[in-house]
């Protein structure tokens, strides 16, 4: 069994991803807009890296059965239809409609681990879904890798504790230490830090602090919902499509 957890994608090979089961984190906000969008009936997303592929990608598909989606610097970008929100994605705006995505981090982190044989767009509101997927997929053998996109290719309280909430899931009753990675272990501390109280970390990070600045506090609180969203999204052939989780 191994569980790796690196801080950021950032020099990020592919030979570290290739093979493994991957989990990638941004819970503010980018994952958590996804499983939101995802569970309220959005058909897939298509994550790229920056505005001016996601224009140009919107007109080669020239479909308005799509939308265009992101944010920079935390507010959406300007001739966007939605921004990198949770709470814009209602059924009523997302149903039966592909989103071309856009973010600082989280849209990049995903786009770095093309060539895992599975990747998965983790946060709280999903993590019992990730946890088992990640389970499942250390019973057949494999190496989980969880990548939290960070914030601008450096550290991120929110992904880190978010990481160790998913590695301890994981685990369950087995040693914490064994097969984990000096990050997984740090992650594991944060746990144990905070708890099960997902509001203080979320909030006490700079991406928590800075999204409350900008008029964005109920982001942060809906991010820090456990299973609100308990669908599995997965990232495949450059799109993230839907998982069915059994009942």
């Amino acid at each position: 069994m191994r569980i790796d957890i690196v801080f950021t994608p950032a020099g990020l090979s592919p030979g570290e991803v290739q093979g493994r089961a991957v989990f990638v984190i941004d819970i503010l906000r980018a994952t958590t807009t996804m499983c939101a969008a995802l569970s309220h009936g959005a058909k897939a997303i298509l994550p790229v890296g920056s505005t001016e592929e996601a224009l140009r990608l919107a007109q080669t598909i020239g479909s308005t059965d799509v939308l265009l989606a992101g944010e920079k610097d935390c507010v959406r970008i300007p001739g966007f239809n939605l921004g990198n929100s949770p709470l814009e994605m209602t059924e009523g705006a997302v149903r039966g409609k592909t989103i071309i995505l856009t973010t600082s981090n989280g849209t990049k982190a995903l786009l770095a681990c093309q060539g895992a044989s599975s990747v998965y767009p983790t946060a709280a509101v999903n993590l019992s879904a990730a946890a088992e997927k990640a389970r499942e997929a250390l019973e057949t053998d494999q190496h989980i890798l969880i990548v939290c996109a960070g914030r601008g290719g450096a550290f991120s309280l929110d992904d880190a504790y978010c990481a160790g909430r998913l590695t301890m899931s994981v685990l369950g009753d087995r040693r914490p230490r064994r097969g984990l990675n000096d990050a997984g272990i740090a992650c594991l501390d944060l746990v144990r830090r905070y708890r099960e109280h997902w509001g203080r970390p979320l909030a006490y990070s700079r991406a928590g602090r800075e999204l409350i600045k900008l008029g964005f506090r109920a982001d942060v609180g809906d991010a820090a919902r456990l299973d609100a969203y308990p669908v599995l999204p997965h990232f495949h052939e450059r799109r993230v499509t839907l998982v069915t989780v059994p009942v």
